[in-house]
């Protein structure tokens, strides 16, 4: 189960509430400054806008390709350790507006993480140290450090264990 926060509302859907859940202005801000970093091609910029007129925490060296798309209502529950990639269009939510309720949550990615392509991150999910996703997975819940995960829904390829038995393997030439 992912770690959210869930809020009801009453009347029209969530959405409609929107802008008594998080300031205009806001997010207004926050789309301009995700927008200028989604087309740069500068990493130490986008870490830079990231860090400091988001509020995201980013580990050293952690670089987001092209076209990411972090969470434009509350960034500032992201954060990804050191030395991460988060591969081209990459979607990272953080809150969920639905019918009934919206549903905020953290989204923790580790160190040493391989993100693919195309990959959505819901939110409330812990991505754990030295994990692979798959390009084009849908995360919809947590991922165990070291494993590869896949697909949509997602699941779990090789675990940490496994994948280090097959290195073990290809180095020994078996």
């Amino acid at each position: 189960m992912r770690r959210t926060t869930r809020y009801p509302v009453t009347g029209a859907n969530s959405l409609w509430h929107v802008y008594k859940t998080v300031p205009f202005l806001k997010v207004v801000k926050n789309f301009i400054i995700i927008q200028l970093a989604r087309y740069t091609p500068f990493l130490s910029v986008k870490n830079w806008l990231y860090r400091n007129f988001l509020g995201i925490k980013i580990g050293e060296q952690t670089s987001f390709a092209l076209m990411v798309m972090l969470d434009v209502m509350f960034p500032e529950k992201i954060s990804v350790g050191k030395n991460t990639v988060i591969g081209y269009n990459t979607t990272i939510l953080a809150h969920e507006y639905l019918i009934k309720e919206y549903r905020l949550g953290e989204v923790k990615i580790g160190s040493e993480v391989m993100i693919g392509a195309n990959t959505t991150i819901l939110p409330g999910v812990i991505i754990g140290d030295g994990a692979i996703v798959s390009a084009g997975t849908l995360v919809h819940k947590d991922v165990p450090s070291g494993s590869f995960v896949g697909g949509n829904p997602m699941r779990i390829i090789y675990t940490k264990e496994e994948m280090m038995e097959r290195q073990k393997n290809e180095n020994q030439g078996g």
